[in-house]
């Protein structure tokens, strides 16, 4: 065989590399407004475009422009952004207590707030939400204390999961959290499973979950893309594609020469495709997403194209795989400043209240940490007896845990 035709593969790889000037100048996004907002009836078919589009709603100076603008109420908007910079000065404590040695573990959610408090924001406290392990703000717009949180993150005394969790795994079932679990995607087809529970049974409740650009790569995705389409299950699929998988760029999972968004479209399914960063567009689509699977209409699948501002976690060094600068390069800014910016420009926000509701957030945190931390950190001994080990799995425990329990003296 002759050496010239030789067969090739094609590998991926990103604009910029470490050391390089961000590149975005290859995209091109839709104007904020430009996009039309279908009928929540509409086929699937009839949606193909908006795979391919970007759903906006804010202009860099703040303005609210088009059909997708959700109307909201001033308090609703500012309710919203406290919930984002609370989010984000979470974020910044654990971050910080992982580099000290008060935890193993950590993954902060920079630069993809929008996403998380919007949705729960627009979402029943009665539905369920099957995340991936970047939505802390979930929880957190449901007012779930932050204390709690912290005491899983540091596995002490008052963990509710009783030290069995990697840290940022939270469960709540009366919040609608379900539990967090760090193999990949496997909470898609639990997320579609639960939602034809809920439509068989006749129960009024929907179902969403989020997975990263990454996870679709995964064979459990496909699987539960299947059956929510074929059932036209009640419930959303969020695909946030925030650039990068660990270590890789997101061509690497298929984001090279198409959406994730148009995954939906070989599966039957409605896909939207909203600019992440945008609180506004986020909500809007949540909005029409759950009202479609409300009414029996089927599921939807929502590309939220945003950017990870942080590492994949505090095991992850992001210097080594992009430029330094590049999140500050990003064309669609960041969330909290743009939802600040539009509380400004109609008049019911100032930076005076944004710097107090900052210094605030940082105190709520603060407080909580000081009491997270009186119950124990990473390493404190006796957080969790040995016979704890035993407990909540089995109603009545199998003779042969009994005999190892005995073994232990507990």
């Amino acid at each position: 065989m002759s050496r010239k035709n030789a067969l090739d593969l094609h590998i991926p790889a990103p604009n910029a590399r470490p050391g390089d000037k961000p590149d975005f100048s290859g995209w091109t996004f839709p104007e904020p407004g430009d996009t039309p907002r279908p009928d929540i009836d509409v086929s699937p078919s009839e949606l193909r475009d908006y795979a391919y589009g970007l759903i906006r709603v804010l202009d860099m100076e703040g303005n609210a422009l088009g059909a997708w603008a959700p109307h909201l109420d001033a308090e609703t908007l500012r309710r919203g952004l406290k919930y984002m910079i609370l989010t984000r000065a979470f974020d910044d404590r654990m971050y910080r207590a992982q580099r000290q040695g008060k935890t193993s573990f950590y993954m902060q959610s920079f630069g993809e707030e929008a996403i998380s408090v919007a949705q729960s924001m627009v979402l029943s406290p009665e539905d369920m939400c099957f995340p991936s392990y970047r939505q802390q703000g979930l929880l957190i717009a449901r007012d779930y204390p932050i204390v709690e949180m912290m005491n899983q993150i540091y596995s002490n005394k008052r963990d509710p999961m009783r030290g069995r969790q990697l840290p940022v795994m939270y469960s709540s079932k009366k919040d609608g959290f379900f539990t967090i679990s760090g193999n990949l995607a496997t909470q898609v087809p639990q997320a579609v499973g639960w939602a034809m529970a809920s439509a068989y049974s006749g129960d009024v409740r929907i179902a969403a979950t989020w997975l990263g650009d990454g996870s679709t790569a995964e064979g459990d995705f496909h699987a539960a893309m299947t059956f929510a389409a074929v059932y036209r299950a009640p419930v959303i699929i969020n695909v946030v594609n925030n650039q990068y998988a660990i270590s890789s760029f997101q061509g690497i999972a298929g984001g090279e020469n198409t959406t994730f968004a148009a995954r939906g479209v070989g599966y039957g399914m409605a896909p939207l495709r909203v600019d992440g960063n945008d609180f506004l567009a986020v909500y809007a689509v949540t909005q029409w997403a759950a009202e479609r699977a409300r009414a029996n209409l089927g599921p939807t699948l929502i590309e939220h194209f945003t950017y990870r501002g942080g590492p994949h976690s505090t095991s992850d060094d992001p210097s080594r795989y992009r430029p330094a600068d590049e999140g500050r390069s990003w064309p669609l800014g960041d969330p909290l400043e743009r939802l600040k910016q539009h509380l400004i420009s109609i008049g019911e926000w100032s930076d005076e209240q944004h710097r107090a509701a900052q210094e605030a957030a940082v105190e709520q945190v603060r407080e909580a940490g000081r009491e997270a931390e009186k119950e124990g950190v990473l390493g404190t001994e006796g957080a969790h007896p040995a016979q704890s080990m035993f407990e909540d799995v089995y109603k009545e425990m199998p003779w042969h845990l009994q005999e190892q329990r005995k073994q232990l003296e507990v």
